[in-house]
């Protein structure tokens, strides 16, 4: 899988896990996680945005895992994972 296919699996899962309750989408986005992976052969700039991606991801499903509001993660979420769509 290439950098722009990984990238849009995970807009792709962001959109199916906004969708269920959180304990459905939690699962989903620990399963972006390894889509996440770099092979440390890309531009700075590409793994930066891979990174901030990562971890808006990481920030959403840490709230979804306690129980906090996530409302207010989705959208950085899906902000970071398209500019890092929009760089490959």
């Amino acid at each position: 899988m290439n950098e722009l296919e990984k990238a849009e699996a995970v807009l792709e899962a962001l959109k199916a896990a906004e969708q269920e309750l959180p304990q459905a989408a939690l699962p989903i986005l620990n399963g972006i996680a390894g889509l996440i992976k770099g092979d440390g052969d890309d531009a700075l700039e590409i793994q930066e945005a891979r990174t901030d991606a990562f971890m808006a991801i990481c920030e959403l499903g840490k709230a979804l895992h306690r129980g906090q509001p996530a409302d207010q993660l989705w959208a950085p979420a899906f902000s970071a994972a398209q500019r890092w769509r929009g760089l490959v």
